[in-house]
């Protein structure tokens, strides 16, 4: 029999002897389990535990009010055949990229895959020459590449969302490389040491199954014919690939391709919320200490996400928060700065971070064009570069920066940032209503979080691409006003993560397959 158990408690200092645990609860003596879910229950520090959903299988009879019997509600995926006679054209290999070309390399549809950057081996030299030496490749980086810009972050895959292809997505992962615990971890993550071999091998089962990449090759034009589109591409060589489905998952970053499709092809776009701020650094272990108590020399680093909401309607958040993480520098384009962060696996750097974010409407940026936000990003990151004009991050003290001052030297917490920063007021290079927001999201997480505001934690900015500040418009079968495009994930404004953009692809590339078994 298979039993579903819920609301397992368990101390963190007895969590390595789960099995036992179990044994003794229910009188057990021939059983197997899995953890289906875990997660940490930190409400009350004096008295923090561990909360397990667990499967059981045993012969054994177990009754208790938190056991029920187990049913599989996990989704089989179907492939059904490609029979589309042109070969469908991914635009884009970060997560929506990715699982859209997955699906239909299954299904027998051979894609042809453009990524703008690098193969992971060699964009992850490029990353290390510009944050060691400074020198800026503009189309393999932290933000292009092979994986997207989440394979230069902690790899994240919390959501949202409530959806039961999500656990599908999971177990991809899982399956490429990643660790089981991200199949029932509440928070799962992957880590960027990890997300380096995941991202090649899922592009390795694509190419075995079809799938043709074409690396550091940017799309730079689409003419219709007849009934289907050419799509241009140049790399070391220019190529044309005639299709009449593209998939495009660009990312927020690729502020050319965005402009063109809306300047030249005409595609129906729409303005929308972004959001604008600052990463901060605290040391890890009073991070820890502050969500944990006594127990956190039990748990893993800890993590963090807070929000408020301040009388002028505005949302300051903390986003993408990097338990034993580091902050990086994270530009795409010369003379800018751009922060984000990341974290390996195991989380143990000294510091942890997080963007401390504010919402930026429309309303704030709006000039008459849709695509007046993009240049507001700009504006702002060119701003922040101008400080120092070296790629040095503006930064200050958390006590001064609450006081309206700036600090001279960092004191107890030396920063992760590997440009180094320069101490600076940061309306300079931020809109005013960021820094005053900021400025309250601080102190409505110290009531939550005690410690956020720690006098000597750093504030470096600026962060800026957190979601992209346009839509494209798309119909209920994924359709952009161009009939042959499909948008999709963070780029095209319909997604906020790794996973959620994962998914989007994927559901793009499933309902391809359903219009092609209508025809």
């Amino acid at each position: 029999m298979k039993y579903q158990v819920s609301n397992f408690k368990v101390s963190p200092k007895d969590y390595k002897n789960l099995k036992s645990l179990i044994q003794n609860k229910f009188h057990l003596h021939e059983f197997s389990y899995k953890i289906l879910q875990k997660s940490i229950d930190a409400r009350k520090k004096e008295k923090v535990v561990l909360l397990y959903k667990l499967l059981i299988e045993t012969n054994e009879k177990i009754t208790s009010p938190d056991v029920t019997i187990y049913k599989d509600n996990n989704i089989q995926m179907e492939y059904p055949i490609w029979k589309y006679k042109d070969r469908p054209v991914i635009i884009g290999f970060g997560p929506s990229g990715m699982f859209a070309s997955l699906y239909l390399a299954r299904c027998k549809a051979n894609p042809i895959i453009i990524e703008r950057g690098s193969k992971i081996e060699d964009r992850k030299k490029r990353v290390e020459d510009f944050l060691k030496n400074k020198v800026l490749s503009n189309n393999s980086n932290v933000q292009f590449g092979e994986g997207g810009a989440g394979t230069f972050s902690d790899g994240k895959l919390t959501t949202n969302l409530k959806d039961p292809y999500i656990n599908f997505i999971l177990n991809e992962f899982y399956i490429h490389g990643a660790k089981e615990d991200i199949l029932y971890d509440a928070k799962p993550h992957i880590g960027t040491d990890y997300l380096e071999q995941i991202v090649k091998n899922i592009r390795l089962e694509i190419e075995s199954l079809g799938g043709e990449f074409y690396f550091d090759t940017t799309f730079y034009k689409l003419e219709e014919e007849n009934d289907s589109v050419i799509v241009y591409a140049k790399g070391e060589k220019e190529f044309q690939f005639k299709t009449s489905h593209v998939l495009l998952g660009i990312g927020h970053s690729a502020k050319d391709t965005i402009r063109y499709l809306y300047n030249e092809i005409g595609l129906n776009m729409e303005q929308k919320q972004f959001s604008m701020g600052v990463r901060i650094e605290h040391k890890r272990e009073k991070i820890d200490y502050a969500q944990y108590g006594e127990f956190s020399k039990y748990l893993p680093s800890a993590y963090y996400k807070l929000a408020a909401h301040n009388s002028d309607g505005r949302g300051v958040y903390t986003f993408c928060m990097c338990p034993g993480g580091y902050v990086l520098a994270s530009q795409s384009d010369n003379n800018t700065i751009v922060v984000n962060g990341m974290s390996n696996n195991d989380r143990l750097g000294e510091n942890s971070n997080s963007a401390i974010l504010v919402d930026v409407k429309p309303s704030d940026y709006d000039k008459g064009n849709v695509l007046d936000g993009i240049d507001y990003q700009e504006k702002y990151e060119k701003l922040a570069y101008e400080i120092s004009k070296d790629y040095k991050a503006p930064a200050n003290l958390v006590s001064e920066f609450l006081a309206g001052k700036v600090a001279n030297s960092l004191r107890s917490i030396n920063t992760t940032y590997p440009h180094g920063i320069i101490f600076t007021d940061f309306n300079k290079c931020l809109p005013d209503f960021v820094v005053s927001n900021i400025k309250f999201g601080i102190k409505e997480f110290d009531k939550k979080l005690h410690g956020f505001n720690d006098p000597d934690a750093i504030l470096i900015g600026i962060e800026s691409r957190s979601s992209s500040p346009v839509r494209i418009i798309r119909d209920l079968n994924r359709k952009s006003s161009n009939p042959y495009i499909y948008p999709m994930g963070e780029g095209a404004g319909y997604a906020g993560g790794i996973t959620s953009a994962a998914l989007d692809g994927l559901k793009t590339a499933m309902e391809i397959l359903r219009e092609n078994s209508h025809e």
